[in-house]
């Protein structure tokens, strides 16, 4: 085993095993290998996490946002002192390849701890509120315990995504990550610690679809910030809300990439190849519907077809690798059960849709894969497929494509490829999504808030917008003067 830790979970500053939980084991996506084996949190943990993180969140609160900002910052430094040593690590819980995980992972981590450990004293101010002799006065207060619930595909960015505005708010975060993917949080929780986090405030615990319910209804959270699927989402926003208890959600997406006629043909394909191959294709946000105007739809197909067969697929621990395998096998599974349905309903497989030869036969490998001459109504463009399948459409007018872009229940992203800035500003206007691009794919820096509508969620990360999803405003209303009653 390469990347044993030194026990499951991590509470109050420490590891901790309870060999009571199911045992379950961790795999290295490229060979199937067995490289750590761990226990899902037994109830007693939960408790024991959910105590530890009340117990510490109030002395916490209690401290200046500016102290709190310090601690998240230096957190941010030793994450970049050790990004090689934590992009191994997501390479191996996840099967992405080293050079995409040494620039997107772990820095993105650091990247929101310094971002937010940087804007704690002025992103928490209040207002203050004239009423003649009287004023009032409004101040943004810590929810309390949260918890966090990660997904497989980035798990140290989403660690950090949660915890870095939570924490800087003066909440507590009990963070579970996904089975499929338990290793970085036990590491970013570590370096918090050594950050100078007092003991308890940032806790992870191990578990499956069975310890999510004993976190989101435990009395004591305040809080469930998740990253998942649409019925899970709406699972978890159901018991959350049972309780009425603060909910992010950060569901799925059947995004549409727009490309005009008049768009620079190569960056169009690269934004289109970067928003459905980068990750194996496991990225909520993928532009996976991509709508190409008949005008240059041959000469695309035939640029996408050659530039994808040039990518480089094999050991994600080799630096020249641009494409490992999936997480699983049940993933990879179901992504082939998919491409099958393409091609029964009628689509054109331009290239890819099998399993490579060159490469472990023991891996999640998969060949990115491109269908042309879609449909609408085809399931592979309507359902999200989470692999690197490019559905590729055509169309004619902007109203037309407008329309269709928006005729999904998800409203996650979306994106423009034209040379028109007018047209791309008055179509990213009329398109139903939460987050979306002009003339690029997929970028989501800590600065700007992240997130969707429809059903693909609600709330934001990232950006000040986060901030006013970890705590809650306060108002207090100042008398000058004596009261005067009727009475």
């Amino acid at each position: 085993m390469r990347a044993q830790p030194k026990a499951s979970h991590f509470i109050d500053g420490e590891y901790v095993e309870d060999t009571a939980g199911t045992p379950f084991e961790s795999l290295y996506p490229a060979t199937g290998e067995v490289i750590a084996k761990l226990h899902a949190a037994t109830p007693a943990i939960v408790e024991k996490a959910i105590a530890s993180a009340k117990r510490a969140q109030k002395e916490w609160a209690a401290m200046s946002p500016t102290a709190r900002g310090r601690i998240l910052k230096r957190a941010a430094e030793i994450m970049r002192e050790r990004n090689r040593e934590l992009s191994e690590l997501e390479t191996l819980d996840t099967g992405k390849p080293i050079q995409e995980t040494i620039i997107a992972d772990p820095t993105s981590g650091a990247d929101a701890f310094e971002f937010f450990g940087g804007i704690a004293a002025a992103g928490l101010n209040g207002d203050y509120i004239p009423l003649g002799q009287d004023f009032a006065f409004t101040k943004r207060v810590p929810l309390g315990v949260c918890v966090g619930i990660g997904a497989w595909n980035y798990p140290q960015q989403i660690a950090c995504w949660k915890g870095a505005p939570a924490l800087v708010c003066g909440n507590a975060m009990v963070f579970k990550p996904s089975e499929n993917t338990p290793l970085g949080a036990l590491k970013i929780a570590e370096i918090l610690v050594e950050a100078g986090l007092p003991k308890g405030l940032y806790n992870v615990i191990q578990g499956d679809r069975t310890t999510g319910p004993l976190l989101v209804n435990h009395k004591d959270v305040a809080k469930v910030s998740l990253t998942g699927s649409v019925p899970t989402g709406k699972k978890v926003a159901g018991a959350a809300a049972s309780d009425l208890k603060h909910v992010t959600m950060e569901l799925g997406g059947k995004s549409p990439l727009i490309v005009f006629d008049d768009a620079d043909l190569e960056s169009a394909i690269g934004g289109a190849m970067l928003g459905n191959f980068y990750s194996t294709g496991q990225v909520c946000s993928n532009g996976t519907r991509v709508f190409v105007q008949k005008g240059i739809k041959d000469r695309f197909l035939s640029r996408l077809k050659e530039r994808t067969e040039k990518i480089v697929i094999g050991d994600p621990l080799d630096e020249a690798t641009q494409l490992g395998p999936m997480v699983s096998k049940a993933q990879r599974d179901k992504v082939m059960e998919y491409i099958e349905k393409g091609k029964a309903e009628g689509a054109t497989l331009l290239t890819g849709g099998g399993i490579p030869n060159a490469v472990s036969a023991e891996g999640y490998y998969i060949q990115p894969t491109v269908f042309a001459e879609v449909t609408d109504d085809m399931t592979i463009a309507r359902e999200e497929i989470f692999g690197p399948v490019m559905c590729v459409l055509d169309f004619d007018s902007e109203d037309e494509v407008i329309e269709r872009g928006n005729a999904t229940e998800f409203g996650l992203s979306g994106g423009v490829f034209t040379s028109d800035i007018t047209r791309a500003h008055r179509v990213v206007d009329q398109l139903e999504a939460g987050t979306l691009w002009i003339n690029t794919y997929n970028l989501a820096p800590v600065e700007i808030p992240f997130g969707g509508s429809k059903q693909s969620g609600f709330g934001r990360e990232n950006s000040l917008a986060a901030l006013e999803h970890y705590s809650e405003l306060k108002t207090v209303y100042v008398s000058m003067g004596k009261v005067e009653a009727p009475y």
